[in-house]
């Protein structure tokens, strides 16, 4: 999703980082791509069922994370992976009003849509994240063609900060460029999905993100 742009020093790294910077990661990669034979069997191996178990331990995710276990015990013919992969296009990857296209700049924007507008893509937001990435010598993969305020790319810039900012910087990032969107984006996937597994996708996304903003606020205290 996305690299470094230049060779970067290994730093040590408190395994409770690690493991935010790994499900920041995982999530990302699900709203990245649709879902193929690799992935799946990634998400349903005997170390995922174990991952996906720990964090439906916890209440608040709890819900969710059982929605997606069952739909991917599903994905268990070409067919069905076809038809979620036909989901994903259809909420992500078309841009209409059928669709909650994955960008921060579309929930961030005080200016009212006039009918017939094209929602700006590559603006503002796009913008302040390429220099986000610049700063932390990252750069988006050039197989990944959308805009730098994509979802997924944010995720994965979170991922990386959790291994390399302070608690506060993680914080204050989240808070202005994930927390400020999520909601209204969950509503308008809510909306528009046919389906179970992007609905809980993006549900136990902001989920997360809320309670991992929760604990680092109390990690600064």
């Amino acid at each position: 999703m996305i690299k470094d742009a230049v060779n970067t020093e290994t730093v040590e790294v408190n395994p409770v980082d690690q493991v935010r910077s790994t499900i920041y990661q995982l999530l990302s990669s699900l709203f990245a791509k649709e879902i193929d034979h690799k992935t799946l069997h990634d998400l349903t191996s005997d170390q995922a069922k174990q991952f996906w178990a720990q964090l439906g331990s916890e209440a608040e995710f709890k819900a969710d994370v059982d929605v997606l276990v069952a739909e991917l015990a599903t994905l268990n013919t070409d067919r069905a992976l076809l038809e979620l992969a036909a989901d994903y296009c259809g909420l992500f990857l078309v841009g209409t009003k059928h669709s909650a296209s994955p960008y921060a700049s579309l929930y961030l924007t005080d200016k009212p849509a006039k009918k017939g507008d094209e929602p700006l893509l590559f603006g503002e937001q796009h913008q302040q994240m390429t220099q986000f990435l610049k700063q932390s010598q990252l750069q988006v993969q050039s197989e990944f063609p959308e805009p730098a305020d994509h979802l997924a790319v944010i995720l994965a810039y979170v991922a990386h900060r959790c291994t390399h900012s302070t608690a506060a910087e993680q914080h204050d990032f989240i808070k202005a460029n994930l927390a400020n969107w999520l909601g209204n984006f969950v509503a308008k996937v809510t909306e528009v999905d046919t389906g179970n597994f992007y609905q809980a996708l993006t549900r136990l996304t902001y989920a997360w993100v809320k309670s991992d903003a929760e604990w680092l606020e109390s990690e600064n205290h």
